[in-house]
């Protein structure tokens, strides 16, 4: 058995991988299975943000067919922490995927996602997202200002 926070990072992380691969594919299915829908819950996306699931739902629903052909996507953990029932990761967040369906664009955000666990299952209940390459910038505002409906 590893560490509190290995341990955590066993059991979330890939199934935050294929959520994020999911939904820039075009699914937003299992990343919405991954939140909380216990308040509180926040999210501070990169493009679009809400708070209490009655927002966050919403989004995830928008962005889904926003996305597609992902052809890249990796998770680079910088911090990682995990005591008791909570948890997170704060990582750079580097995707290729086609945005409203253009050709796919490689950018780079930097998240943060905050975990806590309920009924035995690590739930996402926070993440905020910025860009951190000028291509996330430019498809950030193209998705906050044109959203998919």
């Amino acid at each position: 058995m590893g560490t509190e926070v290995e341990d955590f990072l066993a059991e979330a992380m890939p199934r935050l991988n294929r959520a994020e691969i999911a939904l820039h594919n075009g699914d937003a299915a299992p990343r919405t299975a991954m939140w909380s829908r216990s308040d509180p819950v926040t999210l501070f996306g990169a493009a679009l943000s809400g708070s209490g699931w009655a927002e966050i739902g919403p989004v995830f629903e928008r962005l889904g067919p926003a996305f597609s052909n992902c052809t890249s996507y990796e998770n680079k953990i910088v911090a990682a922490g995990a005591s008791g029932d909570l948890a997170y990761i704060v990582a750079y967040e580097h995707t290729t995927a086609s945005v409203g369906g253009a050709p796919p664009q490689p950018y780079v955000l930097r998240a943060t996602t905050v975990f806590r666990r309920e009924d035995g299952e690590w739930k996402v209940a926070h993440r905020h997202g910025d860009p951190a390459s000028e291509a996330a910038g430019t498809l950030a505002g193209r998705l906050a200002s044109n959203p998919v409906r």
